[in-house]
């Protein structure tokens, strides 16, 4: 059974793993692991196997010819983009917000204004950042957007687990205060940036904030197959909601990326421990390697004994002994 394959919610392959990620689809198979154990799979990418690709990124600069080759090779593809704008001290190696606004055009422009959406997310709140600064924002960048998308997503920064201890730490060395705002503050502002980006055509969305839908905000689905099959009607669509968190309706896809390998150093990252750790899995990446975030080495030693999708587990056996 084909799949939607995520690239990725874990790390920003388009912006550091273009070379990686483009030989992968020349070998037509990657290697992902599971987060929460451990265990590693392989999965197709050859044509007959991809549904779809839903690209996450907040840099497709560096990924733009395989944007192109994977259109010339035909993969369906949906591409989220986040650009917020913060200040360089909240992500310190995101690129400058008008070279991801170019580069948001170009790949409007080589796909379609719907198959881009805009992440206006985390709406992070501090001493440096309070609502006049987003709203400023959000103008600077909608309006560059015009024409180039047709929806917006926005999300509150959420403090809990390791962001928290990041935030606590960052507030103990800068001297930054963090607001966690009140609910009814949030729709407030939140209806406020609905308003903003609709003046420039495009609806806003939320995918995990129920609370903030009304008649500005629709709720919204981040990697959404019913959007596919519109744009894709020539292709058959069986797919199912598999939400990855409270209040997500998003469809189940297969991610192939990997925790702690993105250096960009937000500091709301929920995919990375800390930088330093990020920094050092990255500055290690091989890019013949089956699995993102190890040496080609441990990819040939995992292949030996690796699991394998019930449905994919012929021709994936098949490859295994015929091509590593």
């Amino acid at each position: 059974m084909s799949k939607i394959i995520s690239v990725s919610r874990r790390t920003d392959i388009p912006a550091f793993y273009a070379d990686w990620f483009l030989n992968r689809l020349d070998e037509g198979i990657v290697g992902w692991e599971n987060p929460f154990g451990g265990q590693k799979y392989l999965v197709s990418l050859k044509r007959e196997d991809v549904l779809a690709f839903a690209f996450w990124s907040k840099n497709y600069r560096p990924f733009l010819n395989v944007v192109k080759e994977v259109k010339k090779r035909e993969y369906p593809c949906l591409f989220n983009y986040t650009i917020t704008g913060l200040p360089k001290i909240f992500e310190s190696e995101v690129v400058e917000v008008d070279d991801a606004i170019d580069s948001f055009r170009e790949v409007s422009a080589l796909f379609s204004p719907s198959h881009i959406g805009w992440r206006y997310d985390p709406i992070l709140i501090s001493d440096q950042t309070g609502s006049q600064y987003h709203y400023d924002r959000i103008e600077y960048i909608a309006s560059r957007l015009a024409g180039y998308t047709d929806r917006c997503f926005i999300s509150f920064a959420v403090q809990y687990g390791k962001v928290e201890r990041n935030f606590r730490s960052f507030s103990k060395e800068t001297g930054i205060t963090f607001v966690d705002p009140e609910e009814a503050d949030r729709i407030t502002m939140a209806n406020r940036l609905a308003e903003i980006v609709n003046r420039y055509g495009m609806q806003m969305y939320t995918c995990c904030g129920d609370y903030l839908i009304g008649d500005r905000i629709k709720k919204g689905h981040c990697l959404d197959g019913d959007l596919l099959s519109l744009l894709y009607p020539e292709q058959e669509w069986k797919v199912k909601r598999k939400p990855t968190r409270k209040e997500c309706g998003c469809t189940e896809s297969t991610d192939i990326g990997k925790y702690d390998t993105c250096p960009h150093g937000c500091i709301y990252c929920y995919a990375n421990m800390n930088k330093q750790r990020a920094d050092t899995l990255y500055s290690l990446r091989d890019d013949e390697s089956v699995f993102l975030g190890y040496s080609k080495e441990d990819s040939e030693r995992f292949m030996v004994n690796v699991k394998l999708p019930k449905e994919h587990s012929k021709p994936m056996a098949q490859q295994m002994k015929f091509g590593f």
